[in-house]
């Protein structure tokens, strides 16, 4: 079969994708919309999402949206690497993780991140400051986790991949000029977190791992570990 992935610069569920794809090794045709030309709105995309939302994956006649549905059918559908585990632990362990972060981890990191990035800091100061303490909670507990390598066994999972595109989410929001008068707390990361960077840094080293990058996140703008200091 030939995968289709219909994907938006930014889009962090897209980001899951493409990571997924990355360490599966798997090929496929990219088609990058841009959101402020509405190309998720044209009838021709609606037709297979009529959601009008990335990511949304074609792979011969089935067609799929909602990203961690996609990680679930590429795993069956191309078991090597897996991504949910070898064994039922591993796999329930690994769901464990990419769900506690829905409920808990990207709550915890919208409501800091999101009125940053979008310009809404100023109507959303007071939030921004109530929330943080749940996001450097999180972080915490992740920090804990991943000291020792991945979140589940020793290769990188779902959960990781799930994890990191919400950590690279923070990180964009804490180094916006927004943030800086904010005196959020997270800078330097590197010194608050370095079990972060470290496990941060692996998933960087994927092969293909560049071309997964937001494009308009690329000049520079994504804070990788190097530049987490």
């Amino acid at each position: 079969m030939s995968i289709e992935l219909y994907w938006g610069s930014g889009s962090t569920p897209a980001w899951r994708v493409l990571l997924a794809l990355a360490a599966k090794n798997l090929p496929y045709t990219s088609r990058l919309l841009s959101f402020s030309q509405r190309e998720t709105r044209t009838p021709e995309f609606l037709a297979l999402n009529p959601r009008g939302k990335v990511p949304t994956l074609k792979d011969g006649d089935l067609v799929l949206n909602e990203s961690l549905a996609i990680l679930a059918y590429l795993d069956r559908a191309y078991p090597e690497v897996p991504l949910f585990g070898r064994t039922a632990a591993e796999t329930g362990q690994v769901w464990r993780h990419v769900m506690e972060f829905e409920s808990h981890g990207d709550p915890a990191i919208s409501t800091v991140a999101r009125p940053i990035l979008f310009n809404t800091l100023a109507e959303n100061e007071a939030k921004v400051r109530e929330g943080l303490p749940a996001l450097v909670a999180e972080l915490d507990t992740l920090a804990a986790r991943v000291a020792d390598g991945p979140l589940v066994g020793n290769t990188l999972s779902a959960a990781d991949i799930v994890w990191f595109c919400g950590i690279q989410y923070v990180a964009r929001a804490a180094t916006r000029p927004a943030a800086a008068s904010l005196d959020l707390g997270l800078w330097p990361f590197a010194e608050r977190w370095p079990a972060i960077v470290r496990w941060a840094a692996r998933i960087e080293a994927l092969p293909g791992y560049d071309a997964t990058v937001p494009p308009h996140w690329r000049e520079g703008a994504v804070p990788s570990p190097a530049r987490l200091a």
